[in-house]
């Protein structure tokens, strides 16, 4: 703000009075593109209006109750033009400011999704406010893949505090799984043209052609001499683990891929997990094939000899409780409480913390009532056992 605009607002108040002056002082303030002077600019102009101090001498609740709705209302008004100004400008951060303190998220989430940042920009501030906000956590997490890397967007994607529903955190495990997938093909492409120096078959298909990994690995074990590896393994391991979380989709068959290139690998590399799956990638895609109904039964059968073949002293009920969420998410759920009352109601009580839901809410769920009242008793509960029966219609 020049010096002479000052004394025009001088000049200005004293010719023509405080509203004139608080007018061009809001004006003055949109073309020099002072938003955040305007935003008080224009809450002085209702606080004149409304006959208050021109000064805010404490919170808007010390004004008198009967200009609070005007003021609130005002408030609300500075805050879009000014936050929209603040748009059109192109400063996202600045207008979220002013959306966020009156609770109107769209019009930052729509200027998101419509953002392309520039090669060199410093995006956190955009990916703080669209992923950790919550505001367009797609494109956040798009964001953080694209400009920070698999590693970075692998540590967001499995972090177990972010606030996101369960489609977002969907969203997020699929995009980490298609681009490990497309790094993994151009590389196993990149090896063999440079072996041969011709493109192997399929290395042109489209981007998400399924089976490509798949062929470019059949035939050429070549590609996996000792301790030979084409992409991070720490990465590979960490997506498939995480791609058992998908619904079905197109990504579930990329997970399968990847785990028929983790069998391949030698030594260190070949990747082995607790029970149920010591055999890693071979386990691994055992479990993707039942989601994606390739080889329902033929998994569902590894995973019930593991359960069964688990010492409960050794290893625990981790191989049942894997089991257990399998056949729920499945809908096979009088088959998920048969597992449990098999394996489970040795556990030390009813209501045990377990990876999947314990015998007594599984009871419950099913209206497995005598189960529950036959487990009880076993344990020598005799709240459950009563309530069991007592649910169950049994005479006592």
């Amino acid at each position: 703000m020049q010096p002479k605009t000052f004394d025009q607002l001088q000049a200005t108040l004293q010719s023509q009075g405080p509203d004139a002056a608080i007018g061009t002082l809001c004006q003055k303030l949109r073309e020099n593109g002072e938003y955040n002077s305007l935003f008080y600019a224009l809450l002085l102009k209702k606080r004149h209006e409304l006959g208050v101090s021109p000064i805010p001498t404490g919170p808007a609740q010390d004004l008198p109750d009967s200009v609070h709705t005007a003021y609130e209302d005002a408030i609300r008004n500075a805050a879009r033009e000014v936050g929209q100004s603040f748009l059109q400008a192109g400063n996202l951060q600045q207008a979220w400011v002013y959306f966020r303190m009156i609770d109107e998220p769209q019009p930052i989430r729509s200027a998101l999704e419509r953002y392309t940042p520039g090669d060199d920009e410093d995006i956190q501030p955009l990916v703080h406010i669209a992923f950790y906000e919550g505001i367009a956590p797609l494109k956040g997490f798009d964001w953080i893949l694209s400009r920070y890397g698999l590693c970075s967007a692998i540590t967001t994607a499995s972090g177990s505090d972010l606030p996101h529903p369960p489609e977002v955190k969907q969203h997020c495990i699929r995009a980490l799984v298609r681009a490990l997938y497309h790094e993994l093909r151009e590389r196993l492409a990149a090896e063999i043209e440079g072996r041969f120096s011709i493109p192997p078959a399929g290395a042109d298909a489209p981007r998400d052609t399924p089976g490509v990994v798949r062929k470019l690995i059949e035939g050429r074990d070549w590609l996996f001499g000792e301790d030979a590896y084409h992409i991070d393994t720490s990465h590979l391991s960490s997506v498939v683990q995480m791609s058992m979380t998908l619904d079905r989709c197109m990504e579930l068959g990329m997970a399968r891929e990847l785990c028929a290139y983790g069998q391949r690998l030698t030594g260190r590399f070949l990747g082995h997990d607790d029970p149920p799956f010591e055999n890693g990638y071979r386990d691994y895609d055992a479990y993707l094939a039942i989601l994606t109904g390739e080889a329902v039964e033929e998994g569902l059968a590894i995973f019930h000899q593991k359960a069964d073949n688990a010492d409960p002293e050794e290893i625990g009920t981790y191989p049942a409780e894997v089991l257990v969420n399998l056949l729920l998410r499945l809908g096979r759920g009088p088959e998920a409480l048969e597992v449990a009352r098999k394996h489970l109601s040795k556990a030390e009580g009813l209501g045990r913390e377990l990876t999947c839901p314990n015998l007594n809410e599984l009871c419950q769920r099913f209206k497995a009532y005598g189960t529950l009242a036959e487990v009880a008793r076993e344990h020598r509960d005799p709240v459950h056992y009563l309530a069991g029966l007592i649910a169950a219609g049994k005479d006592v």
